[in-house]
């Protein structure tokens, strides 16, 4: 993150409980939301396999950093480190965020603290699995 970075949180109804920060700093406001927006889709794009539900939903990105030269980094986690596809979901993440457009480079982190918990799920993550 660069030294004039300022936290902006994504505010939109249906979301996740525990939506993750979405970080940058001189982008204009205008072209921050587009980006946010897109990334927010493209993450929603990217299921895990045992999991009726997409990893955004499930609570699995923890936080979004946008730096002035476009390049983003994400911290995510899985909902257990023994998942089986721990070595590839990171992958699957950069594809997705990396294909949308003005975003110059992608990297994801798989982190385990705060460890994962059902509690991260959005309503619709619960609903997909039955929980209500």
């Amino acid at each position: 993150m660069s030294e004039n970075a300022a936290n902006t949180e994504e505010e939109t109804a249906g979301e996740a409980p525990n939506v993750p920060s979405i970080e940058a700093s001189t982008i204009p406001a205008d072209e921050l939301e587009r980006l946010s927006g897109d990334i927010v889709s493209a993450l929603k794009s990217v299921y895990d396999p045992e999991i009726p539900a997409d990893i955004y939903e499930l609570g699995l990105i923890y936080k979004v950093d946008i730096d002035d030269s476009r390049s983003v980094t994400v911290d995510m986690t899985l909902t257990a480190p023994g998942c089986p596809v721990a070595g590839e979901m990171p992958q699957w993440v950069e594809d997705a965020v990396g294909g949308v457009a003005g975003v110059s480079a992608v990297k994801a982190n798989l982190v385990f603290d705060p460890p994962w918990s059902p509690e991260r799920m959005s309503e619709e993550a619960k609903v997909a699995l039955g929980w209500w």
